[in-house]
């Protein structure tokens, strides 16, 4: 099953829930209208997730 995934071939949603789980991950559904939106929301949130950790470490090396 990780082969077809892997290789974009068709699985069973359940099975490919079980894997996402499996790494920490979820889905979320929404209409496709809404998907920038939670894209850009994503990038901005990693970004800060970045900042933080690079304050985080400058820190560190005072």
């Amino acid at each position: 099953m990780l082969s077809k995934l892997k290789n974009g071939k068709g699985v069973n949603l359940e099975h490919a829930l079980r894997v996402l789980a499996g790494l920490g991950l979820t889905m979320l559904v929404v209409p496709k209208a809404h998907a920038p939106w939670l894209e850009q929301a994503a990038f901005h949130a990693a970004k800060i997730d970045e900042d933080a950790a690079r304050e985080q470490h400058a820190w560190r090396e005072e």
